[in-house]
C-alpha cells in the first residue's frame, strides 16, 4: 500500500461510518421516536378529556351516492355525557338538518318541519349519539389512543402556530364505535396536527367509512373551554 493510501485509509472509514449514520432511518429518510409521539397524543386527549366543555366539529364534504350517512355534527359537549349542536344527514338522497339535543343515553332532534323535539334513534341513519362523541373510551379522543404505525410528518403554520403532523392507521373496530357505518375490518389513516404545547388542532380520518370499496374523509376539531355548559333534556313531542 502506497503511503499516500495508507494515510488516507482512517479518513474512509471515518466517512463510512458517518454516511452509514446518516442513511440508517429507512425509505423516508427518517425515523419516528414512537413512544415520544404516542406521549403527545396522550397529552393531547387528557386536555380534551379533562376539559369543562368541548367544542366539537366532525364534517366530511359527501358520502357515497345511495346512503345514509353523517355529514356534520357541529355544537358543544360535555363528559356527563352531553350534546347541544347541528347535525345534518344524508338520507335516501336528501339532506337533512336538524338541531340536536343528546344527553342520558336519548337523543332528540328538532327539524323545524313541527314545533318541538321528537326522540330519534341515530343509528337508523347510521349517524352516532352525539354525546358519545366524548366519551373518553369510545369517542373521538379514543383514536388518539389507538393509532398504530406512528410516523412524525412534515412542520407547517397556522397565523402564530407551528404544527406538527403525525400520522398513523386505525383500526376498523375503534373507528366504528364512533361511526357506526364505518367497516370494522377496514383500516383507516389518520393524520393529526398538534402544536407545540400538544395540542389537537384537527385530524383526517380517511378509509371504508360506508362499506369496503368506499374512501371517505372526515376532519375532526375539538376545542376545550374551562367555562362549563350545562345541557338538557328538552320537553320532547314524539317518539321513535
Amino acid at each position: 500500500m502506497s503511503p499516500l493510501r495508507a494515510a488516507l485509509l482512517p479518513l474512509a472509514l471515518v466517512l463510512a461510518v458517518l454516511l452509514a449514520g446518516c442513511t440508517g432511518g429507512g425509505d423516508d429518510g427518517g425515523s419516528t421516536d414512537t413512544a415520544a409521539v404516542q406521549k403527545r397524543l396522550d397529552a393531547a386527549k387528557k386536555t380534551i378529556d379533562d376539559a369543562e366543555t368541548v367544542d366539537v366539529s366532525l364534517t366530511t364534504s359527501s358520502v357515497p351516492d345511495g346512503v345514509s350517512g353523517l355529514l356534520s355534527a357541529t355544537g358543544k359537549g360535555n363528559h356527563s355525557p352531553a350534546f347541544e349542536g347541528d347535525v345534518k344527514v344524508s338520507s335516501g338522497g336528501a339532506t337533512l338538518t336538524a338541531k340536536v339535543i343528546a344527553v342520558d343515553g336519548t337523543v332528540y332532534a328538532n327539524t323545524g318541519i313541527t314545533p318541538g323535539y321528537l326522540t330519534i334513534d341515530p343509528a337508523s341513519l347510521k349517524a352516532p349519539d352525539p354525546a358519545g362523541l366524548l366519551d373518553p373510551d369510545s369517542g373521538l379522543t379514543s383514536i388518539l389512543a389507538s393509532t398504530e404505525d406512528l410516523k412524525t410528518g412534515d412542520q407547517s403554520r397556522d397565523g402564530r402556530d407551528v404544527l406538527t403532523s403525525v400520522t398513523g392507521t386505525l383500526p376498523g373496530s375503534v373507528v366504528a364505535d364512533i361511526i357506526p357505518s364505518a367497516s370494522r375490518q377496514g383500516t383507516f389513516t389518520v393524520t393529526y396536527r398538534l402544536t407545540d404545547e400538544d395540542e389537537l388542532r384537527d385530524a383526517k380520518m380517511t378509509g371504508p367509512f360506508y362499506g369496503e370499496g368506499s374512501k371517505v374523509t372526515y376532519t375532526v376539531k375539538l376545542a376545550t373551554s374551562d367555562e362549563p355548559v350545562t345541557i338538557t333534556a328538552p320537553a320532547a313531542t314524539g317518539g321513535r
